[in-house]
């Protein structure tokens, strides 16, 4: 959702395009293993799966659990109970191989497999280490993901539209398969509403209207989203670190470009700040990988959006 700043005077007219580069949402290579995670979460998974992984190192998936019995948008009492027994389960196990490690203690066949796999798809030798820790489980959004992308159908050329107007890459308008999955009553505990979470501080300032009624309008909050994302462009300078303030915040950001300046791999990495939580951190990354899956949804759903 966008964060409040300092109140904006923005002008009628459309501004000059801020978008000429072919790379407007650079993808480097160290938030690729982000991006491939996040397509499986919106397009493989489905909401009676829960995968287990590594919270840092995003392509070490653990295991894939299957959910027992119907699984609804909230998972009932049991079956947390169900997800939270196979973390608990891996937790020791990483902890015991871990404490086994640093022992210097014999390793079983299975265990030396399971340190070698995770070194070599993470990339670090010593990612075992604090593994226990890092540990969360992420359930499926693929049909959650595949009704956004329907509603999001009617909603794609206007959005569009308005984001060109404005100057800003027409990319843009595929924001909201991250903040709402185009759900139009979506509401948060911050007191966000809508497609694209206003609250109400940060709709006075980028609509003019803090009312619910304007925030859960899908078109008078995109005109808001753009206002607000054009202003965050003009401060911090890139769109990585843009649209990561929709979540972060523009001071926040600013925060992390006076220490790491446009390396965002490294702000995604190595920024230290308590607000600057999981969410943050794959943020951009979702946003990419809703991107791909939106653009191409017949390669990702090759059974149709009504079916």
């Amino acid at each position: 959702m966008p964060q409040a700043s300092a109140p904006l005077i923005f002008p009628e007219d459309a501004q000059e395009p801020v978008h000429r580069s072919s790379e407007l949402f650079p993808r480097p290579s160290e938030i690729e293993p982000q991006v491939r995670f996040w397509k499986k979460v919106y397009a493989t998974w489905n909401r009676g799966q829960a995968a287990i992984h590594d919270k840092r190192h995003m392509n070490v998936v653990y295991e894939v659990v299957q959910i027992p019995g119907e699984a609804g948008d909230s998972l009932t009492a049991g079956q947390k109970e169900f997800v939270q027994a196979r973390l608990d389960d891996w937790r020791r196990r990483l902890g015991d191989l871990e404490s086994k490690l640093a022992a210097g203690a014999a390793l079983s066949g299975e265990e030396q497999a399971l340190v070698q796999r995770m070194a070599q798809i993470s990339g670090d030798n010593g990612a075992i280490f604090g593994a226990a820790q890092r540990l969360r489980y992420q359930r499926g959004l693929r049909e959650r993901f595949k009704s956004g992308l329907a509603i999001g159908a009617r909603y794609d050329n206007q959005y569009k539209e308005i984001f060109r107007n404005a100057g800003l890459p027409e990319d843009l308008a595929y924001l909201p398969h991250v903040e709402s999955s185009f759900q139009h009553n979506a509401h948060s505990s911050a007191g966000a509403l809508g497609i694209w979470q206003f609250t109400a501080g940060a709709a006075r300032m980028f609509m003019g209207n803090a009312s619910a009624a304007a925030r859960l309008d899908p078109i008078a909050s995109t005109y808001g989203a753009a206002r607000y994302l054009s202003h965050a462009y003009d401060k911090l300078g890139s769109w990585p670190l843009a649209v990561t303030s929709y979540n972060h915040g523009i001071s926040g950001m600013l925060r992390a470009k006076d220490l790491f300046g446009h390396d965002f791999p490294r702000i995604v990495k190595e920024y230290d700040h308590p607000l600057f939580g999981f969410a943050s951190r794959n943020y951009y990354a979702e946003f990419l990988a809703a991107r791909d899956i939106a653009s191409q949804p017949e390669r990702f759903f090759p059974e149709g959006l009504s079916n």
